[in-house]
């Protein structure tokens, strides 16, 4: 009996272009993944610490802050829409006019039930890949966030933080946020 084998169509930036604009996808390893709306909660989390970035990154004059959707090409096969990023003075050239190209500072992605598999594992690897320098993964359900850093070309847990602790940036010294504000 003959074995049939099909092979993956590969997706490019190209491709991923004409998604419908009514769906948010993303693209890793050309491989093109719709990404669900999220729940309150996670958005009421993602807005809460945007705004406590924002105003740090902006009273301290470091970069820029953006948010989902926002699409990060790493390549022509990886297009990302993390949920918070950060950009510093230094690579502020790396945002175009329809989106950024290349990698973030910090990236921040927020758990959801049909995400963490993406998060904790496929989007990890690939933020690692391309350089960016600090990741933080937030677990609403645990009320945790896992800070990573960048450790040659793998991700070292910096700290896992949970509701009762002052989370720490290791990149953005003097940041500090009380977790019990967020969640």
């Amino acid at each position: 009996m003959a074995t049939i084998v099909v092979e993956k169509k590969k997706y490019t930036y190209e491709d991923y272009l004409k998604t419908p604009k009514d769906k948010r996808y993303e693209l890793i390893d050309g491989e093109l993944l719709m990404t669900p709306s999220p729940t309150p909660y996670h958005q009421r989390v993602s807005r809460k610490l945007e705004f406590i970035l924002e105003s740090f990154i902006t009273k301290n004059n470091l970069g820029e802050i953006f948010y989902a959707p926002c699409d990060v090409y790493l390549d022509n096969e990886n297009v990302v829409q993390p949920d918070i990023l950060f950009i510093s003075q230094d690579k502020l050239n790396i945002i175009g006019d329809k989106n950024i190209q290349s990698a973030p500072n910090l990236v921040i992605e927020i758990i959801s039930e049909n995400s963490v598999y993406r998060d904790m594992v496929q989007k990890k690897r690939l933020y690692a890949r391309f350089g960016v320098k600090e990741y933080w993964i937030v677990i609403p359900e645990e009320k945790e966030v896992e800070v990573y850093i960048l450790k040659g070309e793998a991700y070292q847990l910096y700290k896992t933080y949970t509701k009762v602790d002052i989370l720490e940036s290791p990149s953005l010294k003097g940041l500090k946020i009380g977790l019990k504000e967020i969640f």
